[in-house]
């Protein structure tokens, strides 16, 4: 597994600590609400809030590096978005994450431990699997096992300086976990370790896996933009050639049936323009839905929704 994917678990439990926090220094001053009120859940959860916030702190205290390195603590952090919430002043789950950097990042020999446990269970199982399918020889086969362990210990790097470097938000972390995959780069390294027939086989065998993934990926696409706007037989057609073009799979080489031309970087707008004006509404409003949605499933925590959220793209 990768480090992506370990931290991906990982980050909703660390923002479920925060919000904790928060919510404890709130609650502290709360008065009892009226049955059914935000106020009178908000009691009913005070326990459970000071217990996580308790457990923050111990975390801190316990750890003596802490103490001698400069710099807001999780808490200081966490106290402080807790009095811009008494003040009425906005906070967005960005800066709930970015309260958590520091935790993260003194939690980031433990999260380690955890990449490298699964990373190596994911190598030999990929390991295996390639070794069996395409009979690599012993030198091969540990050539394979190397080139996986250091793609994996690059992901990692890449992922913990984004998690790290001051600015990142959540939207930014989610992009970059879905590009990271594990084969990424593979093709070029059987290109230098096989021959002949095998070599032959594997980039069959590919380029399948390759076209399979693009239709699939456009399929969906398409179903899901005629679920929101009911696109004609010759609008499904062209979008499907539109998704297909935009998948980060799709090479003009390929040469997919009744699929032509180049990569499309901005597949919405191109969609956005086969779209009748009746079709782009309907397109928009489902946007706007999610949105609200977004806002009023944030706003329950007592957060805000960054005024340039963009959230995931209704085609992703």
């Amino acid at each position: 597994m990768s480090a992506a994917s370990i931290l991906r678990s990982v980050i909703p439990l660390v923002c479920g600590l925060v919000a904790g926090a928060l919510g404890a220094t709130l609650f502290e001053q709360s008065m009892p609400g009226a049955a059914g009120s935000p106020e009178e859940r908000a009691q009913k959860l005070e326990l459970d809030l000071k217990r996580a916030q308790s457990r923050i702190s111990a975390l801190e205290a316990a750890d003596p590096r802490r103490r001698e390195r400069p710099g807001k603590t999780f808490g200081d952090q966490a106290r402080t978005l807790a009095q811009d919430i008494r003040d009425g002043r906005p906070v967005t789950p960005d800066d709930v994450f970015r309260a958590s950097q520091p935790l993260l990042r003194d939690l980031a020999p433990l999260l380690d431990r955890m990449r490298v446990r699964d990373q190596n269970r994911a190598i030999e199982e990929l390991t295996g699997e390639l070794t069996r399918k395409h009979d690599l020889t012993p030198q091969q086969r540990e050539s394979l096992r190397a080139w996986f362990e250091q793609k994996s210990e690059e992901d990692a790097r890449r992922w913990t300086a984004l998690v790290e470097q001051d600015g990142t938000r959540l939207e930014d972390l989610m992009k970059a976990s879905r590009d990271v995959r594990p084969d990424d780069g593979l093709d070029e390294f059987m290109q230098r370790t096989l021959s002949g027939g095998k070599l032959a086989e594997f980039n069959s065998e590919r380029r399948a896996e390759r076209i399979e993934r693009i239709q699939q990926e456009a399929d969906r696409k398409v179903a899901q933009l005629d679920g929101i706007v009911a696109l004609d037989e010759s609008q499904r057609g062209e979008v499907y050639n539109l998704m297909v073009r935009s998948s980060r799979d799709y090479d003009p080489a390929l040469a997919l049936e009744g699929v032509s031309g180049g990569k499309v970087s901005d597949h919405e707008q191109a969609v956005l323009r086969v779209m009748k004006p009746d079709q782009r509404e309907a397109y928009q409003a489902a946007q706007e839905a999610r949105r609200d949605e977004a806002a009023k499933s944030i706003e329950a925590m007592g957060l805000t929704l960054p005024a340039d959220w963009n959230g995931d793209d209704l085609l992703d």
